[in-house]
């Protein structure tokens, strides 16, 4: 494996780090007090063709892999756009590789170019209140009908769906205790965002608020039989194709909350004066600063090995999941470690740390805990018996 990135990867890099840093931290501390979605940095990202970074060169994108991908997201959350940033477009960059993979050629064709674009906004809808991890137990459902689904359920947690026009919909289409096995009998669906037969409720939450996250109610909503993405009742297959790539590139969002936050406090620790020297000369300052360094450092390395191994068709689910584990601490400790450097300012909204902490403590949950990386882990990896 070579570690040093290529020609074209470090200029994407620098590319999206010079578009991201014309939105300033100030930008996006306004976006999150006020709840309001970021329409300006979106729509520079769309014109600049960076939304569709993933999305096959035939339908219009960039045709690039995970790793590119992964990079333009560390880079936006880097430039203290954090995930309210990442958060507006991640879902076009994974969240479409089921359509992109699963779904007919005339779906493709109709979906793919208007998202690359800007146009179409597409959210994920397969979080429910009362099945959470277990995908197995959702119990929205979609009831055959002529050359339509009828369906009825509820969805929680998902992004953007007040700003969509479309939704990646998991639903079952064969009642679990029906179904050959658990993960058979669910299908995947792009529906419309119907609001006659959906009611979309805004969760009040603790960060990310330029990006809002909702809970869905749906009721009789009709979807053509034609909008389905692969076979009947095999969605939860289709559905396994996104996991690995969101966990990368969740992780590198991760990683770049940690710089931003890291580089803040490293600054302040040069310029702020305390008892005649900077507080940085201070080995109670500097080694939890260099410690944080350190774990992001190393938490890259898995990171870029799982999008590496996932871009040459390589088993990566270990990698993905340690990858996700390793950022996720890592970010949030170099977080952590940024608002104790400053102190009572690190409190304070000033110096946006705490929005970085608030934000890095979601990536410990979400898209998944750092408790079920570490079951997939000793179970799948490690050979050891099932504990849930």
């Amino acid at each position: 494996m070579d570690f040093e990135l290529t020609e074209d990867q470090r200029d994407i890099r620098e590319g999206v780090r010079e578009l991201a840093r014309r939105f300033t931290p100030e930008y996006w501390a306004e976006r999150d007090r006020l709840g309001e979605f970021p329409w300006e940095f979106y729509h520079a990202f769309a014109e600049a063709g960076w939304l569709g970074i993933a999305i096959p060169e035939e339908y219009g994108g960039g045709g690039l892999g995970v790793l590119e991908a992964a990079l333009l997201l560390e880079e936006v959350a880097a430039s203290g756009a954090g995930m309210n940033g990442c958060s507006t477009m991640h879902l076009t960059i994974f969240g479409l590789n089921v359509l992109a993979k699963h779904g007919s050629e005339e779906l493709r064709r109709e979906i793919l170019p208007r998202a690359v674009s800007g146009e179409l906004h597409v959210c994920f809808g397969v979080t429910e209140p009362d099945a959470g991890t277990d995908t197995t137990r959702i119990s929205t459902f979609a009831r055959r009908d002529g050359d339509e689904y009828v369906v009825d359920g509820r969805k929680v947690w998902i992004t953007k769906a007040g700003d969509s026009q479309k939704m990646v919909l998991l639903a079952r289409t064969t009642p679990r205790e029906e179904a050959e096995k658990p993960t058979k009998g669910i299908s995947v669906f792009l529906a419309d965002v119907d609001r006659s037969a959906m009611e979309i409720r805004p969760i009040p939450k603790m960060g990310r608020n330029a990006v809002a996250s909702n809970e869905i109610f749906i009721d009789g909503l009709r979807v053509p039989a034609s909008a389905r993405i692969g076979e009947e009742g095999e969605g939860f297959r289709c559905l396994l194709d996104g996991l690995n790539p969101e966990r990368i590139l969740l992780a590198h969002e991760a990683l770049g909350l940690g710089r931003a936050a890291l580089d803040v406090a490293t600054r302040y620790a040069k310029d702020r004066v305390v008892f005649d020297r900077p507080i940085g000369r201070n080995q109670g300052v500097a080694f939890p600063l260099a410690e944080s360094l350190t774990r992001l450092d190393a938490a890259r390395l898995m990171a870029r090995n799982a999008a590496w191994r996932y871009d040459r068709g390589m088993e990566c689910g270990r990698e993905a999941n340690m990858a996700k584990w390793l950022c996720a601490d890592a970010g949030y400790q170099a977080a952590d470690a940024s608002v104790q450097t400053l102190g009572g300012m690190g409190y304070a909204q000033e110096y946006h740390v705490e929005r970085y902490f608030r934000e890095a403590r979601l990536m410990r949950l979400a898209p998944i805990s750092q408790e079920m990386v570490l079951n997939y882990l000793s179970q799948h990896v490690m050979g050891l018996p099932r504990s849930y």
